[in-house]
């Protein structure tokens, strides 16, 4: 029988076997150790544990409550290093590539990296894949059709959250959260 331990992960309370929990620790400190961030490191480091906790919340089921080794060992591959390379322990690639294709979902967000007012109309471009001036135009002329324009651009300015961390970042893309895509949007500050 295994030791179960309770560890706090992206802000939320997970069990966790003993091996997995070591395991993790150490990619953790691997992962702090490579990644050479300097004052964004809390920041990469935090948003880190915040996918590491949507992917365990993913795998728990009322019938697995427990963070197995398997469990940390596939969120570890599909992550990866800050350089792009596997984690390894001991210099081999603990897992194969199986487990490390998934699906990146986009999420609608207010885009800071091209806004003129509040990132909107940048967010939405950024969403459908269409070019920003467009859905501007489209505003400008919903604006003077009623006022229309307005009053949608502000329900959304105010609904849709601003994308300011590196992982919300990789999101509006419909990137990856991996450690790579992590470091590029990281630097854009």
């Amino acid at each position: 029988m295994k030791k179960v331990i309770n560890a706090g992960i992206g802000g939320r309370s997970f069990a966790m076997d003993e091996d997995a929990y070591s395991k993790l620790k150490k990619y953790l400190n691997a992962f702090r150790t490579k990644s050479k961030m300097g004052i964004q490191s809390k920041e990469v480091m935090d948003d880190l544990e915040e996918r590491i906790a949507e992917l365990f919340s993913e795998g728990i089921t009322q019938f697995r409550n427990v963070v197995d080794i398997l469990m940390v060992e596939r969120v570890i591959a599909q992550l990866g290093m800050p350089d792009g390379e596997p984690y390894s322990e001991e210099g081999n690639d603990p897992i194969s590539e199986i487990f490390s294709g998934s699906k990146p979902t986009k999420k609608f967000y207010r885009n800071p990296d091209n806004k003129s007012i509040g990132g909107v109309c940048s967010g939405i471009a950024q969403y459908l894949n269409i070019d920003t001036l467009l859905v501007r135009i489209i505003f400008v002329i919903g604006l003077f059709m009623g006022s229309a324009g307005f009053w949608i651009y502000v329900i959304l300015w105010i609904a849709a959250p601003l994308a300011e961390t590196p992982a919300q970042k990789c999101e509006m893309y419909g990137l990856p959260v991996t450690a790579e895509n992590l470091m590029k949007f990281s630097n854009n500050k």
